[in-house]
């Protein structure tokens, strides 16, 4: 029997809905500089994008493989580590040392730079690095867990004590990571002749241009044979591995993936602040992203990204509000505990079935007077 041809053969090019999305929000962001002239908004503007990388990627992992890590902050950290330690080294003013130490070193009376230091004088290594090295901690993590078929509970109770380890570490060696100040005074990022001002319009387009790039890449690789295989195993792993897949394997992927591109928004943070800090990898931001990421819906990349622009922007602007100074936090988690009750796919997922029900709907056309007449006359 012959099989139906499809309607319209051209609808396997037609892009996706949410892929439309993704290009109209990415887009807006573009725009936003010619809407403010204020150059602390646009600085604002730009950490929240940042942020909504970071819940982004945890998306990836938790929304897309099924894998939820409380240590998500641990790549985010590393990240803004490399940037920090390479822009460290180019701040001539904090060079107080006989070799160019820089000035917590001084304070701490290291005589020589340390070896680990020294790659990070090429700013091309420390790019790389930044991406680099949380995608291969989070795939030696990664390989320990899943080669061990750890599920579950214990996949976020293992990353979240790695991080607390890391936090620990970087703390305690104060004389080779700044401790608790962390890494401060850095010089400005230059690529290609181009100087990152914290606060001007390039920095803010290196961001919306990186953010673009990480979303439309995470966008792509779901889509990806192997992306669908790291759904399967989210939805029924016992049976993805009946079919012959190597399970570990592709979740060892999603897991680096994920770890990377909160590396590349790790650096940009630290662009964006001019500073890093151990707070970059502590427990409370690394639980936040969870919060971002169950708000805006975790099974959405664009979803998880808009909640956590619209959860960081709504807090910070109750937190510097004289009227809920005292009572943002409690709002907050009001609505949180209101969104995770009413809304278990987050705002993506309400948004999805508005969606659906407006094509599912039929059009009625409205006939009338005309119609209604001929409906009495034929009664």
């Amino acid at each position: 029997m012959m099989q139906p041809k499809s309607a319209d053969p051209m609808s396997r090019y037609r892009p996706s809905a949410e892929l439309i999305a993704i290009l109209a929000v990415c887009a807006l962001f573009v725009v936003v500089p010619a809407l403010l002239n204020n150059d602390y908004l646009l600085n604002k503007v730009a950490r929240y994008l940042v942020l909504g990388m970071l819940a982004m990627s945890l998306s990836l992992s938790w929304g897309y493989a099924g894998i939820l890590n409380l240590g998500q902050a641990m790549s985010f950290g590393l990240g803004s580590y490399a940037m920090a330690m390479t822009l460290k080294l180019k701040t001539v003013p904090v060079h107080t040392g006989p070799q160019g130490l820089p000035d917590f070193m001084v304070w701490n009376n290291v005589a020589q730079l340390p070896w680990f230091w020294w790659p990070f004088e090429s700013q091309t290594f420390a790019i790389l690095a930044g991406i680099a090295i949380p995608a291969a901690v989070a795939a030696a993590l990664g390989w320990f867990m899943f080669r061990g078929r750890v599920t579950g509970v214990y996949v976020a109770i293992i990353t979240l004590a790695a991080m607390v380890v890391l936090n620990l570490v970087i703390i305690d060696q104060q004389q080779y990571t700044g401790g608790f100040n962390g890494i401060t005074d850095l010089a400005q990022l230059e690529l290609f002749g181009i100087a990152f001002d914290a606060y001007g319009r390039s920095t803010y387009y290196l961001v919306t241009i990186c953010m673009a790039a990480a979303l439309l890449g995470a966008y792509a690789f779901t889509r990806t044979k192997a992306g669908l295989i790291i759904q399967a195993i989210r939805d029924h792993e016992s049976r993805v591995r009946y079919f012959g897949y190597d399970v570990g394997a592709y979740q060892i992927v999603a897991f680096a993936l994920s770890a990377a591109i909160a590396g590349l928004a790790g650096m940009l943070y630290t662009i964006v602040m001019e500073f890093a800090s151990p707070t970059f990898l502590g427990v409370q931001l690394s639980l936040s992203v969870v919060v971002w990421c169950a708000v805006g819906g975790r099974q959405s990349l664009l979803g998880a990204l808009l909640g956590a622009i619209l959860v960081a922007g709504v807090q910070g602007a109750l937190s510097e509000s004289a009227t809920f100074l005292e009572t943002w936090t409690l709002v907050m988690g009001g609505l949180f505990v209101l969104i995770v009750l009413f809304l278990p796919k987050g705002l993506a997922g309400l948004v999805s079935s508005l969606w659906a029900l407006i094509r599912q709907r039929p059009f009625r056309p409205f006939r009338g007077v005309h119609g209604i007449g001929q409906t009495e006359g034929g009664a």
